[in-house]
Order: structure tokens, then sequence, then C-alpha cells
């Protein structure tokens, strides 16, 4: 996207450009010339004004809707806008104590993950989003229980104290002493490690033949690998909150395009990519309508920022996901806060 750079506006039209992308974010509405001519820093005509405004348009930063004399933004325009003339205001005191006391209550760190979407849904009037760390818990030991003649019940126990369950196809006629050997072999090399780091270890074992393992118990160590891995690949990494915000009564008008957004929503893997660009990031990124892919037909904007664990290592990325009619200003020093919060729990 090539953007105009501010520099080469004057005076008069960055003042005019301004007041029309804060009025927009502000109210949702164009901005026509009368209101702006009636603004003290402006001291223009309206023929003046939209002289001005018709070579904002031309230079691609405003619009003209349909339906209206007046201009607003275009992805362009908020672009300019955002990356070189936005003042931000940091969050306020009562902000910036809701988010600390929200993840400041007592609970598994998935339970503080979603009480920081919910509260940035609430804070920003979008939808909160916030990336799952990717790691994997210590764990402890394996067991596997025979449930019938072809089904077990493979229980992971983290050293947390965590517990998973999954159930796992048995190969016929598999004994209990079989289900009793792998279990053994698996808690055995389990203890501080985590199931990728056992699993690379138990395998190389199998295959060199340095196993003590029947065939039979081999192949149960081997189903109840495939069953964790499969579900590790599947876990949702994400955590999204707050979809029926964007059903505001400014929507109503452009239900069309809120449709599209939750669709996208819905596919948290495809959000997920999304956000993984920002993991990189020295600081919050906006992404605004079609700079990305995912949401260039409901042209929603994406503000996100990448939360680190003690050690300044990024573990994950909380954001909003709403309208381009955000108040960037206010919302981006809020995502940057709550991701510095959220960092201090992660160890």
């Amino acid at each position: 996207m090539v953007t105009t750079p501010i520099s080469e506006l004057n005076d008069r039209a960055r003042e005019i450009f301004r007041l029309v992308v804060e009025g927009y974010l502000a109210t949702g509405s164009p901005v026509g010339s009368k209101a702006l001519a009636g603004e003290a820093r402006v001291n223009l005509s309206p023929a003046s004004v939209r002289s001005v405004l018709a070579d904002l348009e031309s230079l691609g930063l405003l619009a003209a809707p349909h339906t209206s004399a007046g201009r607003m933004p275009t992805e362009t325009g908020l672009r300019l806008f955002v990356d070189g003339m936005m003042q931000v205001a940091e969050p306020t005191a009562q902000e910036r104590a809701a988010i600390e006391q929200r993840l400041s209550r007592p609970g598994p760190i998935e339970q503080a993950l979603e009480s920081t979407s919910a509260l940035l849904s609430d804070l920003s009037a979008a939808a909160g989003v916030v990336m799952v760390p990717r790691r994997e818990p210590s764990l402890s030991q394996m067991n596997l229980i025979q449930l019938d003649s072809a089904r077990a019940l493979a229980v992971l126990v983290g050293e947390d104290g965590s517990v998973e369950n999954r159930l796992v196809e048995i190969p016929a006629g598999a004994s209990a002493s079989a289900l009793q050997a792998a279990t053994n072999y698996i808690t055995a090399r389990l203890a501080g490690r985590t199931l990728a780091e056992a699993a690379k270890a138990m395998r190389q074992e199998i295959v060199s033949g340095r196993s003590e393992l029947d065939a039979a118990s081999s192949d149960l160590v081997e189903r109840g690998l495939a069953v964790w891995s499969e579900d590790a690949a599947r876990r949702p990494v994400l955590i999204v909150r707050g979809q029926s915000k964007l059903l505001d009564e400014d929507a109503l008008g452009d239900l069309e395009r809120i449709r599209s957004l939750i669709d996208d929503l819905e596919n948290k893997q495809s959000v997920a990519d999304l956000l993984d660009r920002a993991r990189d990031a020295q600081a919050t990124r906006i992404f605004i309508g079609s700079e990305n892919r995912l949401f260039a037909l409901s042209g929603s904007s994406v503000i996100a920022s990448p939360y680190r664990d003690r050690e300044g290592r990024v573990v994950g990325v909380v954001g909003v996901i709403g309208p381009t009619r955000l108040n960037y200003a206010r919302v981006v020093p809020m995502v940057d806060f709550t991701a510095r919060s959220l960092g201090k729990l992660i160890g």
C-alpha cells in the first residue's frame, strides 16, 4: 500500500484530515464540510473546506459514501493517521486497575487468558483475542487402563497436577501385562520431560531395538504417543471472547460485514495465523482492513501485541478485532498494557 507522507500535506489540509478521521472514529458517520467549517481551528468557508476535502479525496485519503455528502477516511487514510498523526492516550487508572485486578485472580493460566480476552472485549467494545502460550507442561506419569477388548483410557498426569484423558484403540488380543509394560515404560521416561521430549526418546529406543518391550507393548506405546501428538496438533491455540459486542446499534446498517467478520472469527486457526505475525513485533501492531487477507472482506482491523515470559521470550499474542472504526488512540495502549501485565503472570 502506497501512503501519502504526512509531510506532503499543508497545515490546513492536515488539520481538516485529522478532524475528519477523529469525527468518523467517534461517530462512525461521514463528516460534512459545514461541520468542519464551524470548527474554530479551521476558520474556512464551507466552499473552501469542500475544496480541501476534494484534494484529500484525490490523494486516496478520504472517500465520499453514496448516501452522504460527507467524507470518511479510506484504509489508506486510516493508516496515515495511525502512523503519523495519532496521539495515543494512556489507559486510565480505572482501566489499569481493572486489567490488573482481573489478572490477579487465583487460578490456572488458562483462566487468566480467558479473563484477559473478555476484559479487552468489554473495554474496547470489540472482540478480545488471546493466543495461548505454546508450551507443554512437564509430565509425571501416564497410565493405560483397559476399558474393553478394543479400547484403553490413557491418563496423563502433569507435574503441576493437571490430568488429561484420551481414548486409545488397542490391538486385538492385547494382554493386561502388555498394557502394564507399556505404562511402566512410558512413565519411566516421562519424569521432568514434555511429551514431545519423551516421545522422541522413546521412539529412538524402540527403533534401535534398545527397549525391552515386546511387539504388543511397543505397539501400545506408539498408539499412546500418537493420540497425544494428534491432540496437541488439534488443540485450539486461540481464545476469542465478545463477538456479541460487534452487534451494536452502529452495526445494524452493515449486517453483511458483521456476518462476514463473525464467520472469520469462527476460523480460529486462521485468526491465530494472523496474530502470529505480531509475535516478532517490538511493539503493538495494527492491521487495517485489507492489509490482512483474513478480514479483507469484512473490512475489520486488528490490534495485537506480543506478551513475554519473565525471561523475555515471546509466548503468545493478545489483541482486539473489530471494525476499522476502532478508537485506535485508546485501544492501542490498552492492548500494550494488557500484554505487559499478562507477561508478569507467565513463568
